[in-house]
């Protein structure tokens, strides 16, 4: 067995590693509201200030998810969800904003906890 064969084998298809388009969320996003990204984790991808979070849907790198802060007013919310629309579509991405989002740190500790409401 070749090595090649060997490192095929040894990924069964639920270990498959999914790669994501970071650098084109980072231009849509700068694109469509002049923020950066600021973090990325997993299939999450956050802008500067956590406005909203881009969430790769998992099923194509051309969708994606939006959630936005629970904290961000609506008139701000639909006005972003708007230029970052037209950015994504020009840019071959479908864009579903799918509805809030509460950010949360439990005392003395180093994680967050993320907790989503649906639209």
């Amino acid at each position: 067995m070749t090595t090649e064969m060997m490192s095929e084998a040894a990924l069964l298809p639920e270990d498959k590693i999914e790669f994501y388009e970071l650098e084109k969320v980072r231009f849509v996003v700068k694109d469509g509201t002049g923020l950066d990204i600021a973090y990325a984790y997993e299939d999450l991808v956050f802008s500067d200030h956590a406005l909203f979070i881009i969430q790769f849907d998992g099923q194509s790198s051309n969708y994606w998810n939006c959630w936005f802060n629970h904290e961000c007013n609506a008139t701000d919310r639909l006005s972003l969800l708007r230029s970052l629309a037209t950015s994504a579509n020009l840019n071959n991405v479908q864009l579903t904003y799918k509805g809030t989002y509460e950010i949360s740190q439990p005392e003395g500790k180093e994680e967050i906890i993320l907790k989503f409401t649906e639209i």
